[in-house]
C-alpha cells in the first residue's frame, strides 16, 4: 500500500520521519518522545502509527484543549505518566497596569531566544494573564533568558498544569459555493475578497494552511484544512458537500470566534 497517497506531497518528509520513529520503537524496544507537533502533524502521526500491536502513540500538551502537543510512541508493555511528556508551564509576571502583551509578541520573544519553534507549545492568553508551555529540556534556559516581551519586563513563574488556563475554540459555520478548490478562490469566498486580492495575501506571506506558510494560491484545498490569514483570523474548510447544478463546489466553512 502506498502510504503517501492519502497525504500531500509536501508532507512526505514528515511522513518518512514518522515511519522512522515507528520502526525505531518497534525494533529497539525503546520509546520516542517528539517535539511539539501542530494539529495536522498529530493527525499524520495518529494515522501512521495508530494503535497497532507493536507501537502505540499518545499526545499531551498540558490539557485536553491544547493545540500543540508532544507525542510519545511506545511499545505495548510501557505505560507513561504525564511527566514523561516533558512539559513545563510558565505564567508571565509583568506590570499589567501599565502594559499589554499579546500572543504575537510572546511568540516573537520566544523565537528571539534562538530556540526552534518545535520546543514551544501553546501560548495562552485570557484577560491579562499569559501562560506558555515549553519543553522541559529548555525550561531553565527560557526562565533565565526570557526576561522581556515587547516593552515589558517579564518574570517566568512556573506553575502546575492544574493551573493551566483553559481556552476553547468555537467555530461560526456557514455554507458557500466556489468555482474551484484553489486556495485563492476559497480565501476570496471566506473573506469576501476578489481572487486577485486573495492571491496577493498568499504572495505576501500572510497565509498558512495547516500551520505551514503557503506561497501559491493554486494549492488545492481539502476538507479538514485549516487556513489562517494574518489580519483576518483563522478559518477551516469543514466539508466539501458536493457540486451545484452550475458545477460549483458547495462548501461548509468555519471561522474561529470567541
Amino acid at each position: 500500500m502506498d502510504i503517501y497517497q492519502h497525504f500531500r506531497s509536501e508532507e512526505r518528509p514528515f511522513i518518512d520521519q514518522v515511519m522512522e520513529w515507528k520502526a525505531d520503537v518497534s525494533m529497539q524496544y525503546t520509546w520516542k518522545r517528539t517535539d511539539f507537533l501542530d494539529p495536522r502533524e498529530q493527525e499524520i502521526v495518529d494515522a501512521l502509527v495508530g494503535r497497532n500491536d507493536d507501537v502505540s502513540v499518545s499526545f499531551w500538551g498540558g490539557s485536553e484543549h491544547a493545540e500543540r502537543k508532544r507525542a510519545c510512541l511506545i511499545p505495548p508493555y510501557l505505560e507513561l505518566a504525564e511527566e514523561d511528556y516533558g512539559l513545563t508551564l510558565f505564567e508571565l509576571s509583568y506590570p499589567k497596569k501599565f502594559l499589554t502583551i499579546d500572543h504575537r509578541q510572546v511568540l516573537g520573544a520566544c523565537m528571539s531566544l534562538g530556540v526552534k519553534r518545535e520546543k514551544f507549545g501553546d501560548i495562552l492568553v485570557a484577560d491579562e494573564r499569559i501562560q506558555l508551555v515549553v519543553a522541559t529540556e529548555i525550561a531553565e534556559f527560557v526562565r533565565l533568558h526570557l526576561t522581556s516581551v515587547g516593552k515589558a519586563q517579564v518574570e517566568m513563574v512556573e506553575l502546575g498544569f492544574e493551573q493551566m488556563l483553559v481556552t476553547t475554540e468555537s467555530w461560526h459555520e456557514r455554507t458557500a459555493t466556489v468555482s474551484s478548490l484553489r486556495l485563492d478562490a476559497v480565501i476570496g469566498e471566506m473573506l469576501s475578497l476578489s481572487r486577485a486580492k486573495a492571491a496577493e495575501l498568499v504572495e505576501k506571506g500572510r497565509v498558512k494552511v495547516n500551520w505551514k506558510l503557503v506561497e501559491s494560491g493554486a494549492l488545492t484545498l481539502q476538507a479538514g484544512d485549516h487556513i489562517s490569514v494574518r489580519g483576518f483570523g483563522r478559518h477551516k474548510l469543514l466539508e466539501v458537500e458536493g457540486k451545484t447544478k452550475k458545477d460549483k463546489f458547495r462548501l461548509r466553512i468555519g471561522r474561529m470566534g470567541h
